[in-house]
């Protein structure tokens, strides 16, 4: 009976350790310009983690043009307004959307978030680290190309998945960003999903196109996430309020979507690991880096 009752002390004890000592995956969600689906790729693709037993929180950190809310047909109860003017908690700003998944809200009027006084900023940050312990995977949908401010964010997660389409405004702007995130932190995770391809093979075309500039004239290796075709069904999903994954689960979209989930999963994709812990860290280095 006591060894019985030593074991379960111990299992406790294990348990209890291994919750603090997860963290999630940080992961950032960009894109050169706006119209690309950058926000609709960050919500399903969130859907389909979670779909496959994932802890997923999504954030809406679209400065002051948050679009999640709109994308699924929901107006949250509470955003990341909310976190610094009511100086609540992230948990009680948390909205559930489709299929569960947790999400915080971007609101409006967010030039706050990115100047934050020392004050918010700890708190933000007390608040992110003891909230991230509950997910697998926080996924930031950041603002169509980059600001100064934003800009920490994305240097601060552990990956970023740039999102472009084959239109050449979309890849010129697509590059440009690479270029900026490049130049500030060479050893950047950058994963590539190419949205709306007419076909697979113009798809694959301009993946590799942009691997091949990437690698000519930075020398920085790419790594393929993905291709999305050009679905209809996307555009119907948008217009319903209704993720394209539940609004037709056997459209092209959706299917390449769930494939794309899996093989990230699987690591069928491979990419470096960042040798840097935690996104509280490199965060606070960069805030830190700014006032000097």
């Amino acid at each position: 009976m006591m060894h019985d009752q030593a074991q379960q002390l111990r299992d406790r004890m294990l348990e209890k350790k291994n919750r603090e000592e997860h963290k999630a995956k940080t992961l950032a969600i960009i894109s050169g310009k706006g119209g690309v689906g950058k926000s609709n790729f960050a919500l399903n693709f969130s859907i389909a983690l979670k779909e496959r037993q994932q802890r997923v929180l999504l954030f809406d950190l679209d400065i002051g043009m948050g679009n999640i809310d709109i994308l699924i047909g929901k107006s949250a109860t509470h955003n990341l307004v909310d976190l610094f003017e009511g100086d609540v908690s992230l948990k009680h700003i948390l909205t559930q959307g489709p299929e569960s998944l947790e999400y915080i809200a971007g609101g409006s009027g967010l030039s706050e978030l990115f100047h934050l006084d020392e004050n918010r900023f700890h708190h933000f940050l007390s608040e992110f680290e003891a909230i991230s312990k509950s997910y697998d995977y926080v996924i930031f949908d950041m603002g169509a190309g980059v600001t100064n401010d934003s800009l920490k964010f994305i240097l601060a997660a552990e990956e970023t998945i740039l999102v472009t389409t084959p239109e050449p405004t979309a890849l010129t702007d697509g590059y440009a960003i690479l270029k900026y995130i490049h130049q500030l932190q060479r050893n950047m995770n950058i994963y590539m999903l190419i949205n709306r391809a007419s076909d697979i093979q113009t798809g694959k075309e301009t993946l590799n196109r942009f691997q091949r500039a990437g690698k000519q004239f930075l020398n920085k290796e790419l790594h393929p996430l993905g291709i999305l075709p050009d679905d209809p069904n996307v555009g119907k999903a948008v217009v319903s309020q209704v993720p394209f994954l539940q609004f037709n689960r056997r459209s092209s979209a959706s299917k390449a979507l769930l494939q794309i989930t899996q093989q990230y999963l699987d690591g069928s994709i491979t990419i470096n690991q960042s040798a840097e812990t935690g996104f509280v860290n490199r965060l606070k280095r960069l805030i830190s880096n700014q006032g000097r």
